[in-house]
């Protein structure tokens, strides 16, 4: 018998993997819904074998206390749907989850656990599917590929819905810059957050923000100086920044100091993308962000993705040692 029903002694062991998968933020201005960027803060997640009184999931890391531990969580949920669209048998393993990104911050936690789900999918069944097909996948369970396209390929990331579905285009990032994020300690649902956003733009907002969004894309893309007047938008920032416990205060004195910064995704963290060698640039927004009682993270721009290993094997370079090993984050 083969299939998602298959009897358990018709399924072969699986192989146990350990996958990483980045933060991201999302719109990075006025790209919303449609431009992501990932970051070097890491979920890891391992397969192992499940015994009778093992719970399904097991977590360490922010959200621990809080994350469900059986069928219901997001990981598992991921997994599961990502075995049944790929017509295999679901494993059944337990999941040891460690996770650094803040929860329902902005920075693409509920993503990074969609797309662990279905890349240990891909990876413990052995199922021969591209990125291509992961990222419709992840994309179809978030709603938008903004956040889970970038957590799969790494790297800058415009996604849009084409007549065939979700087309999505990756490159590199502007070269030499870090991304320092700016958390606050309170949260913010991303539903709630939507909820209040207009449904319409009038002509001269829509003009506006299209002009926007091409400008900040190729800058960061390397190819303009990003000119930092130019990254608010007029669709989601104007409802979500006054919302902030701040009320924008902290982004608008970013972006006074001449710094490319923007609300992550549906905040409250804040991004701004610096030179990795400008102390000084650094640390102002250090500054800045403590007297508002917000925690500074600074983050590589992550340019390899989700990444999934077998156990006592490697993905990228077929030895021990690799540098990118996800098992240490472990």
């Amino acid at each position: 018998m083969s299939g998602p029903d298959a009897a358990a002694s018709d399924r072969p062991a699986p192989v146990h993997h350990t996958v990483q998968v980045p933060a991201t933020s999302a719109n990075l201005g006025a790209g919303f819904d449609a431009f992501g960027l990932a970051l070097d803060l890491h979920l890891a997640v391992r397969t192992a074998d499940r015994g009778a009184a093992d719970a399904r999931v097991t977590s360490r890391g922010l959200g621990a206390d809080v994350l469900p531990t059986g069928d219901d969580n997001l990981v598992w949920r991921a997994f599961t749907d990502t075995c049944g669209a790929l017509g295999v048998a679901v494993p059944d393993v337990r999941l040891e989850v460690h996770n650094r990104i803040p929860l329902e911050r902005g920075l693409g936690s509920s993503s990074a656990a969609i797309v662990a789900g279905v890349v240990l999918a891909r990876a413990v069944t052995g199922t021969p599917v591209g990125e291509r097909r992961l990222v419709e996948l992840a994309a179809e369970m978030e709603g938008h590929p903004d956040n889970v396209a970038p957590a799969i390929l790494g790297g800058l990331v415009a996604g849009a819905r084409g007549d065939d579905g979700f087309v999505v285009r990756r490159i590199n990032p502007l070269p030499g810059h870090v991304a320092l994020a700016l958390v606050p300690p309170s949260a913010q649902a991303t539903d709630a957050s939507r909820a209040t956003l207009p449904d319409t733009l009038d002509r001269e907002a829509a003009v506006d923000q299209v002009a926007r969004a091409g400008h900040v894309l190729m800058g960061l893309a390397g190819a303009w100086t990003v000119d930092p007047t130019l990254v608010g938008d007029r669709l989601h920032e104007p409802v979500r920044t006054p919302d902030l416990a701040d009320g924008g205060a902290l982004l608008a004195a970013v972006r006074a100091d001449g710094l490319t910064a923007w609300l992550s995704g549906s905040g409250p963290v804040l991004v701004v993308l610096v030179p990795e060698d400008d102390a000084t640039a650094i640390g102002r927004v250090r500054e800045r962000a403590t007297a508002a009682g917000s925690d500074t993270l600074v983050l590589a721009l992550d340019r390899l993705g989700a990444l999934a290993c077998p156990d006592a094997g490697c993905a990228l370079s077929g030895v021990g040692g690799c540098v990118q090993c996800p098992r240490e984050r472990l």
